[in-house]
């Protein structure tokens, strides 16, 4: 059969509609821009002459054009995917005003606009631009360009026009099924974003120290936010400060701890802090301000974000993270890290609270231990007993000194009683409802004596398994009592002075200042400036306790006090044992009396105590072989019948009874105020009575105003 020869026309339509189906069928197959775009480059080259093509979409909101996609023979800034340009800058507007399609065939000849020289530089001659229309609506233009001039015609321009009318609505579909992929992808981000929401909360839950804290928290924004470091900072208002309550850093750095304060001035925390607002640093080497984001750079950190926590409207602090990457965050990582933040704040302030309550908590438990073992333990005695000038002195001293606040150092024998005028300087002050707190400096070993005094934080040493509340920290708000003070190991000196002049101290283990207000009252039977001598004892710590010196007078240099202390021990030690003792024979009185009692009151309140444990009588009595210890004593009644075998006649025992030295005792404080029974120097204050049970006792007494020295 002959073949038949089909005219140039025939063919050249069964090309353009052979062209139109292939490019449909592209269409179909091709929904992301760049693979359609490709596609439709490769068809459009096979039709007509190209060198550069691009699709223009026009913007309503800024009245704008944006390149969408982009073939371009030179490169260039401006013709790229994504670059706008304004309406009357480009024949495209024109096309688009007009919906109809332009043809030009010397571009040089024909220019209009400013994109026409931007063409001409970029070598294109002449061009074709062609109307993207979808259900009679305009979306935007297709173009085509060529180096050579004079190379399109108009069935050129109607195959193009043809084709755009396709592209026009793969272009709606795409730009559609980019939105809805965008639309998935913001739906993605924004459960994450409350997935990890909620895996932090969880974590706040599980998680009740801070330290513990942020480590699940930068796990887990590791995830979906680049980080090499993490910190929460809380201002202190008192110091103008943020303190580093919590840190996580991957980086080999001693810089990023637990309790480092920076200055507000030094940091762009306090801009954040103030203005409740986050902030970006993308490239901080360039955009540094301040010392500490110096140091930051230093340290290899170079972008960084942080927000404001705030809790109730109040800012508390800030979380921050920091990558070694410049422009690693980006508004959405800033929004995801406040919504964080924002669970963190209120986190911390739960935690704050928490241990608070915790501290509060194990301070009564060690506090009401302490008082325990103060109400168990055996005082040497309950009150101060006696009426001697040598004492009377000292009551005076405590007197002045109790309401002052300053530091008194105490010395004296051991055995003296330093410790109940400690006692009775603390019971005159201000801080009298607050505890007083004992510390024995000889008691505790070198290796403890500084958590003991300071405490120490868990994991301090071997063996701290928990935080421990020391004796300074006890005693905030109260009065410390440091008993045999020149025992104290010299490092320890050190730190107390610390204590004695910025009232604060670092417990073991920690780097965090802690502040007391605690009044210092020390003791000590050494002589101290010996001690200073002996490189054993600080000068500076000495100056600093000798403020207000009070020396209690040895037992021997107040004899006239030993027959009251004598009856005031039988009378407690009789009722202890259930003796019935009511007083002391003349000569027992004389026995005591003429002993040097080099223990002084405590060596005396033993030797009663024996003595009660062995009487039998209701009269007391000391007997050389029961009482060694008195056995060498010089007794002025009893020299000459001590060594005979001869017992005293029971007839010459006189008993000195309580109620006759009780009325010894107010009637010589009666004497020495004059009769003056109330107000700051009456006899009711010096005996530590109300006046009103004075009075009763005078009367029960049988003191009458005329046997004392009434004014």
């Amino acid at each position: 059969m002959p073949s038949v020869q089909l005219s140039p026309d025939v063919q050249a339509s069964a090309e353009r509609y052979r062209t139109l189906l292939e490019l449909n069928n592209t269409i179909i197959t091709h929904l992301t821009r760049e693979t359609l775009w490709h596609a439709v480059s490769e068809i459009l080259r096979r039709v007509v002459p190209m060198n550069g093509a691009a699709i223009t979409i026009y913007n309503p909101k800024t009245d704008t054009y944006r390149y969408l996609v982009m073939e371009s023979p030179v490169s260039s800034d401006h013709f790229r995917a994504g670059m706008e340009f304004k309406r009357e800058s480009s024949m495209s507007a024109w096309v688009f005003d007009n919906k109809r399609p332009v043809m030009r065939q010397d571009i040089e000849a024909e220019q209009q606009y400013a994109n026409d020289q931007l063409l001409l530089k970029a070598g294109i001659r002449s061009d074709c631009i062609v109307p993207l229309i979808v259900e009679g609506k305009i979306i935007g233009t297709l173009n085509v360009g060529s180096t050579e001039k004079n190379q399109y015609s108009e069935s050129d321009l109607e195959l193009l026009q043809e084709m755009a009318n396709q592209v026009a609505l793969a272009i709606v579909n795409m730009l559609s099924y980019e939105e809805i992929a965008a639309l998935n992808a913001r739906v993605e981000r924004s459960a994450e974003r409350y997935r990890t929401l909620l895996e932090i909360n969880n974590a706040m839950i599980t998680n009740l120290t801070h330290g513990d804290l942020l480590r699940a928290v930068s796990m887990i924004l590791r995830r979906i936010v680049p980080l090499d470091g993490a910190v929460i900072t809380l201002y202190n208002p008192k110091t103008e400060t943020f303190r580093y309550y919590a840190t996580e850093t991957s980086l080999s750095t001693e810089y990023f701890r637990t309790g480092l304060e920076v200055h507000r001035n030094e940091s762009m925390v306090a801009e954040i802090f103030d203005n409740q607002r986050g902030l970006i640093r993308s490239d901080l080497a360039q955009e540094q301000r301040f010392p500490n984001e110096r140091r930051l750079v230093e340290l290899g950190i170079a972008s960084y974000c942080i927000v404001p926590l705030i809790v109730g409207g109040k800012s508390i602090g800030t979380l921050g993270v920091g990558s070694t990457k410049k422009d690693q965050y980006r508004e959405e990582d800033m929004e995801l890290l406040q919504e964080v933040a924002n669970q963190v704040a209120l986190a911390v302030t739960n935690m704050k609270s928490y241990e608070e309550v915790a501290e509060l908590k194990a301070r009564l438990e060690q506090e009401n231990v302490y008082l325990q073992e103060e109400i168990r333990s055996d005082h040497n005695f309950e009150e101060i007993t006696g009426n001697s000038d040598a004492l009377l002195a000292v009551l005076r001293k405590v007197e002045q000194v109790a309401p002052t606040d300053s530091t008194a150092l105490i010395y004296g024998e051991t055995g003296t009683g330093k410790e109940l005028i400690a006692r009775a300087i603390h019971d005159r002050s201000s801080r009298k409802n607050r505890p007083l707190v004992k510390v024995n400096c000889s008691a505790i070993s070198a290796g403890l004596v500084e958590s003991e005094l300071f405490g120490h934080v868990k994991g301090a040493f071997t063996g701290a398994l928990d935080r421990h509340v020391g004796r300074f920290e006890l005693a905030d708000g109260g009065t410390i009592f440091l008993d045999e003070i020149g025992e104290l190991p010299l490092a320890t000196q050190v730190k107390l002075l610390r204590v004695l002049q910025e009232r604060e101290f670092e417990p073991v283990g920690s780097n965090r200042s802690i502040r007391v207000d605690v009044r210092v009252i020390a003791a000590t039977n050494r002589n101290l400036q010996e001690s200073i001598q002996k490189n054993e004892f600080r000068s500076d710590l000495f100056y600093r306790l000798n403020v207000f010196p009070i020396e209690v007078p040895p037992l021997r240099e107040r004899s006239s006090d030993i027959p009251q202390l004598a009856l005031f021990f039988v009378d407690r030690f009789a009722r202890k044992f259930g003796k019935n003792i009511k007083g002391i024979s003349k000569v027992a009185l004389d026995r005591l009396v003429g002993y040097s009692w080099p223990g002084n009151v405590r060596e005396l309140q033993n030797v009663i105590e024996r003595a009660v444990i062995l009487s039998r009588s209701s009269v007391l009595e000391l007997e050389p072989d029961l009482i060694p210890v008195l056995a060498a004593a010089e007794c002025p009644s009893c020299g000459e019948t001590s060594g005979s075998s001869e017992q005293p006649d029971r007839a010459l025992l006189i008993a000195s009874t309580l109620e006759e030295v009780e009325r010894a005792h107010v009637l010589a404080v009666l004497n020495q105020t004059k009769g003056v029974v109330e107000g700051p120097k009456g006899a009711a204050r010096i005996l530590g009575l109300h006046p009103n049970t004075l009075r009763h006792r005078i009367l029960k007494l049988g003191l009458k105003r005329s046997t004392y020295h009434a004014s």
